[in-house]
């Protein structure tokens, strides 16, 4: 799944005419980027969820040779399907929920932010996912303010700290700040299917009401910080990730040059 429907304030004025996924780099849209990428590593099916020049996004999408929109005309190319978002943005969380129909069954599936650029091996990280893992989440070592915390010996998912403002959640209260090791999140991860039920557990628990027409809104994190209380949920340390978060404009040429260092 590429998340594809954010409003991409941050990329205004680009983002005042276009949706993010649209930005180009190297007159490429960032979402051919992405797509391109998890094609090249086997993926031939993927979900789009659309929000923000929604319209934009599909017209692209039907304009590609490279890419099907119907099963009928799959062979050889990668199917994207759309998980329409047009009535309610439903961030990270609310998008999986609401896409479920195109994701359940598969065993496991990949999301992948479309702002997100790095040399990440696909191949090798969908390698290193567990079986019991409800989630494995795609970390580094880089500079940032928000961390995800981890147990050292087992990467399970610990909790999080903000060191701006020096908030933190831990998961298990027996665990202390310091037995952590904080890393950072790259907006790649694998879910397994089992997490719609746990969702809907989620959903119950936090007292939010399951839309399954317009959908419902809430974000993957708070989701996770639930969901590892009871679910193994786990990081895996990417070793000098090369990693651009292409949500801003001075992002824009590291993107460009990433890219031309690059070939998918």
């Amino acid at each position: 799944m590429i998340f594809a429907a954010g409003l991409g304030t941050r990329l205004k004025p680009l983002t005042d005419t276009l949706p993010k996924a649209l930005v180009p780099v190297c007159e490429k849209p960032l979402i051919e980027h992405v797509a391109q990428k998890l094609f090249a590593a086997g993926i031939d099916e993927a979900v789009v969820n659309v929000h923000y020049f929604a319209d934009k996004i599909e017209a692209w999408i039907g304009e590609q040779e490279w890419i099907a929109t119907s099963r009928d005309e799959a062979e050889g190319k990668m199917l994207i399907e759309i998980s329409d978002e047009r009535a309610l943005l439903l961030e990270t969380g609310g998008a999986v929920l609401h896409a479920r129909r195109y994701l359940q069954g598969c065993g496991s599936f990949l999301i992948h932010n479309v702002d997100i650029l790095s040399d990440c091996d696909i191949r090798w990280f969908a390698a290193q996912v567990r079986d019991e893992a409800l989630a494995t989440l795609l970390v580094s070592e880089r500079p940032t303010t928000r961390f995800l915390l981890f147990s050292p010996e087992t990467m399970l998912l610990a909790g999080w700290m903000n060191t701006d403002t020096g908030d933190y959640h831990l998961v298990d209260s027996s665990v202390s700040l310091e037995d952590c090791k904080a890393l950072a999140f790259s907006g790649i991860h694998v879910m397994s299917d089992r997490v719609f039920d746990v969702m809907e557990e989620y959903l119950m628990v936090k007292g939010l009401p399951l839309d399954e027409s317009v959908g419902t809104r809430f974000p993957i994190m708070n989701f996770y910080m639930f969901a590892a209380e009871k679910y193994p949920i786990y990081g895996v340390l990417a070793d000098k990730l090369e990693f651009i978060d292409v949500g801003k404009l001075d992002a824009l040429k590291p993107a460009e040059d990433f890219v031309r260092r690059h070939e998918w």
